[in-house]
């Protein structure tokens, strides 16, 4: 049996980036996510090859440090928690901080972000895992993510992948779930420079229209009920609303 050996960052990265990224639908849920947590009110997406050869989410959120950028990109780097306590209350989407840092090592990632205390935003890429420094760049303030060619430095998983139709459904499907989620948020996507859908912040009753269907809101009941810390709330279709279709559960 071989020596015991610490396995060089890189690798590691790589090795999480295949628990954390299955497919381009991870990565875009994994930026969404960090774009909801930074607070943002408008999140835009823009997809190219169904994901695979590129995704962009820009949102107006409160970006990230100048000081920090970097940092963002390094696996357990967070800013959602800082002790214990802070990991037993965690409310956040995602709070490891391997999400970008396994995204990084797989593709082309581009991060520019601007903080509103800041004049200028600040850039950082990565390729193959490999960070540049930190440059300033023109962004309003928010935070831009590009990630460019996913897997190009894995064929083996890249070969596992779809057709670019497929991807982009899951790409879409996973948008929408969220935009389910958080409709005080605006959404919008593109695909490969078409718009596919612009939803303002309104409702959930407007929003379960605008991505469900009508017809599931005129059958529907708002539901609201809890106990404790304990809440559901939602709509749920009347037992006479059915679907051969479990799409739009």
């Amino acid at each position: 049996m071989k020596r015991i050996a610490a396995l060089p960052d890189h690798l590691v990265n790589q090795i999480a980036a295949g628990e954390v990224v299955e497919r381009p639908a991870n990565a875009l849920k994994e930026i969404v996510e960090n774009s909801i947590d930074a607070g943002a009110t408008a999140v835009e997406v823009e997809l190219s090859g169904g994901g695979i050869r590129h995704i962009r989410v820009s949102d107006n959120g409160s970006g990230i440090h100048a000081d920090d950028i970097a940092l963002a990109l390094h696996r357990h780097a967070t800013s959602k928690i800082q002790t214990l306590n802070d990991l037993e209350h965690v409310a956040s989407m995602g709070f490891r901080g391997e999400g970008l840092a396994s995204i990084a090592s797989v593709s082309r990632l581009t991060l520019t972000s601007r903080t509103p205390e800041s004049a200028h935003a600040n850039q950082v890429k990565a390729e193959d895992g490999k960070l540049s420094s930190p440059a300033a760049a023109a962004h309003p303030v928010g935070t831009t993510v590009e990630v460019a060619e996913l897997f190009f430095n894995t064929p083996a998983r890249r070969k596992f992948l779809k057709s670019e139709n497929t991807e982009y459904a899951h790409c879409a499907t996973m948008l929408e779930r969220l935009a389910l989620a958080h409709p005080h948020i605006a959404f919008s996507l593109k695909r490969d420079g078409k718009n596919i859908f612009k939803l303002p912040a309104q409702s959930l009753a407007e929003r379960i229209t605008a991505i469900v269907g009508e017809d599931f809101q005129t059958a529907s009941i708002e539901i609201d009920s809890g106990a404790g810390t304990m809440r559901l709330y939602g709509a749920i279709a009347k037992p006479t609303f059915a679907k051969g279709r479990a799409d739009k559960q």
